[in-house]
């Protein structure tokens, strides 16, 4: 690969931001320096911010691909390639695309279907084929509550690039949906049930829960373990929940509904992972814990774009301004995530770095990509 070398930019190094040129070489950073250059056929970027690609560490975006409406399945192949080009266009260089295990084959809601082995082999194979722009891991969200979930765990293998494996429960009455009439006003508005069939929903995933919650929960972890992935809890609400996770080696908590499970997950030595829509839309749409709560009460490490791809850029640099440190705040959606998820070669702005860059202006303070980089080649 050629040398290239990006000058007049704002440099978002781990601990500060400083004026001045990058050099890169074979998909790798082989300089930084203050100032200006005097080299030739260098890439003014303008004064705009040269910042490290983000990493995701959780987004339910390739979902949202191959299912666009409620029973509308999309061909996985264009959801892939469509849902790649926006992570890319959106900053992201490095993704955990996050999938469900754990189906629903009878009652109410019969229709949570299994999809994640056939998905993560279309998914490999593009990979393989060089078709995709960024990179990309997996991320199995293990549904406690669910009929199938160990089944499905042992379809996966180590050669499989699973490095998260979340535990979630979804059991009526607790965590994110503590508050039924929240999950009533979310299932209903979303499957189009009646009060009778929300009831009935509700009774059958309690009875699931009580039936294989223990044994799937066990089941997670020694998947966890077998696949050598890093295990993240989900929705913690209470203290004690954030004690339960931190003995099952949990080493990420993401989302906590609230302040005290944050505070106890921060003191068992968990990262904090927040929602971006969370922050960049003030609050939570579930009636939980703010993030900018959290932010300012230092009890957020991490930020995932969950559900929209450009929240994780708007939040990065929310939190650079909240306190007052842009590199900081860039921080909880690059270096942070990449080494909470044990990668350690991306996420900064450093000599021998993979050369994952993102070109960023502000235009009336919100913040825009303009280019991103995978090794130094441009996707977008």
């Amino acid at each position: 690969m050629s040398k290239t070398i990006f000058t007049n930019a704002a440099i978002v190094l781990p601990d500060e931001v400083i004026h001045g040129s990058v050099t890169v070489e074979a998909g790798e950073i082989t300089d930084i320096s203050s100032g200006g250059t005097q080299a030739t056929g260098v890439h003014d970027l303008g004064g705009d911010y040269l910042m490290p690609g983000m990493v995701e560490l959780h987004t339910d975006n390739l979902e949202r691909h191959i299912q666009p409406r409620p029973k509308v399945a999309w061909p996985h192949m264009s959801a892939l390639i469509a849902h790649d080009a926006e992570l890319a266009a959106a900053g992201i260089t490095t993704v955990f695309d996050a999938m469900r295990v754990g189906s629903i084959l009878s009652g109410q809601g019969a229709d949570y279907g299994k999809y994640a082995r056939q998905l993560a082999t279309e998914l490999l194979e593009m990979r393989e084929k060089d078709v995709l722009r960024i990179s990309h891991f997996l991320h199995l969200r293990a549904e406690i509550c669910s009929e199938t979930l160990l089944d499905e765990l042992d379809e996966f293998g180590p050669e499989d690039r699973v490095r998260i494996l979340s535990l979630m429960d979804h059991t009526p009455g607790q965590r994110q949906f503590r508050d039924i009439s929240k999950l009533k006003e979310y299932v209903c508005g979303k499957h189009g049930l009646s009060d009778a069939e929300f009831e009935q929903h509700v009774d059958d995933r309690r009875s699931l829960s009580a039936r294989l919650g223990a044994k799937h929960e066990a089941g997670a972890v020694a998947a966890a373990a077998r696949l050598g992935a890093v295990m993240a809890s989900h929705d913690d609400t209470t203290a004690e929940q954030a004690r339960v996770s931190a003995r099952l080696g949990v080493r990420l908590a993401e989302f906590p509904t609230t302040e005290e499970a944050a505070r106890e997950s921060r003191a068992q030595g968990l990262a904090t992972i927040m929602g971006g829509p969370n922050l960049v839309r003030g609050g939570s749409h579930s009636g939980n814990v703010a993030a900018s709560v959290l932010a300012e009460k230092d009890l957020l490490d991490i930020v995932s774009s969950d559900y929209i791809p450009g929240s994780l850029l708007a939040a990065g640099v929310m939190l650079g301004d909240l306190w007052d440190d842009m590199a900081r705040g860039i921080k909880t959606v690059t270096a942070n995530p990449a080494r909470c998820s044990g990668l350690d070669d991306r996420g900064e702005v450093r000599l021998g770095a993979r050369a994952d860059l993102l070109r960023m202006a502000r235009i009336e303070g919100t913040p825009v990509v303009r280019e991103t980089w995978v090794r130094g080649r441009r996707v977008c």
